[in-house]
């Protein structure tokens, strides 16, 4: 779905030299590398502080390890999403509490929320989906009224902004992946957290350092989650590139919408508080499955995400009530299809998959 090697090739010379210089420097672990980058992402986002660490899953355990969410406690979320959310709360001992999505941006339905509330609820952990921001203004007051946590799982939105303030620092902490495939991408696993609370961000520093602020002293119980300076290298060169790779993924976005208009698909929708950054143009189509078959056919790379809601996976099948429904999600999950999008993607191969598309609803319906 992205030509990583695509991307490599237009900043090969200043990523080349960013490995080498930790390569000379030998501070593999922790070094000024790290430091820098932390700093320009904070500034980049309007962040008081972020600590990187070593996965965005890992950032999702170190926020809820550090508002001390375990056994009892439950997490509201969306159950149409990657599984790192719901994977991280059940890891601690929590419940994920689910609440359907809205069906036209695929972030979790605010108006619902307030019926999953209990007394045992901690926090809600909205995701904000495919680039686009969740309706953060009722989830921050419904959280204030209910004395509740809020994190973000910024995992795929990197540069979206919710009216003007940028997704992950809105709540009381943010969470980012830097997977490669991501918007901003490492070159193997890494992440990092967002916060304005320097508290907060103090206990998860310690705990991607093993719960210690001074070697061999440990405060409280922690993980080995740093972010490695290899990694902090090249994220602190692709930054500079992001806006300019936001913009085109913008411009792609537009020109799919255009070209596939008149077909019958249900197309990315952004609302007016929301600037989507497009980690995925995803359409949606009864027909999903022949469209996918018929774009493979031709060469054409499709993807599912996701083809299963997360509480119908089995992983997370006891932790929901028998019979629990979420029709949005199960009926975005059975239409959804995600076409190529990255920035270095060329005009004719965006016209090739979209007359490809126009060929197909050509057809008629067997």
């Amino acid at each position: 779905m992205v030509d990583l090697h695509r991307q490599y090739l237009t900043i090969k010379d200043e990523i080349d030299q960013a490995i080498q210089s930790v390569l000379d420097s030998s501070e593999f672990i922790m070094g000024r590398v790290v430091d820098e980058f932390e700093h320009e992402l904070s500034q980049y986002l309007e962040a008081k502080f972020v600590i990187g660490c070593a996965s965005g899953t890992d950032a999702l355990l170190i926020a809820m390890m550090a508002m001390e969410i375990g056994p009892g406690d439950e997490v509201i979320t969306s159950p149409f999403s990657f599984a790192a959310a719901a994977e991280a709360i059940a890891f601690l001992g929590a419940r994920p509490v689910y609440v359907d999505i809205d069906s036209r941006t695929y972030n979790i339905d605010p108006n619902l929320i307030s019926d999953g509330i209990t007394q045992k609820t901690k926090a809600i952990l909205p995701v904000h989906l495919f680039g686009q921001s969740a309706d953060m203004e009722p989830i921050l007051s419904l959280a204030q009224e209910n004395d509740l946590k809020v994190i973000e799982d910024s995992a795929q939105s990197i540069g979206a902004r919710y009216h003007n303030r940028f997704v992950g620092t809105l709540g009381d902490i943010g969470c980012l992946s830097f997977y490669p495939t991501k918007n901003l991408g490492a070159y193997g696993d890494a992440g990092a957290l967002l916060t304005n609370d320097s508290s907060l961000a103090q206990t998860c520093r310690m705990i991607t350092e093993h719960g210690s602020r001074v070697r061999y002293h440990h405060e409280t119980l922690g993980i080995n989650s740093r972010l490695d300076s290899l990694q902090a290298a090249v994220l602190k060169v692709k930054l500079k590139h992001l806006e300019r790779w936001t913009e085109a993924r913008i411009r792609i976005a537009q020109t799919y919408t255009q070209a596939l208009s008149g077909l019958g698909l249900v197309i990315p929708y952004s609302p007016a508080y929301a600037k989507h950054v497009y980690h995925q143009y995803s359409i949606r189509t009864p027909r999903r499955d022949e469209v996918a078959a018929f774009l493979k056919d031709k060469g054409m790379p499709c993807s599912i995400h996701y083809p299963v809601p997360l509480h119908k996976q089995p992983a997370f099948r006891e932790l929901v009530e028998p019979g629990t429904r979420f029709p949005v999600a199960e009926t975005v999950a059975k239409q959804i299809l995600s076409l190529p999008i990255f920035p270095e993607l060329e005009d004719r191969e965006i016209d090739t998959i979209t007359s490809s598309l126009r060929q197909f609803f050509e057809i008629p319906s067997s």
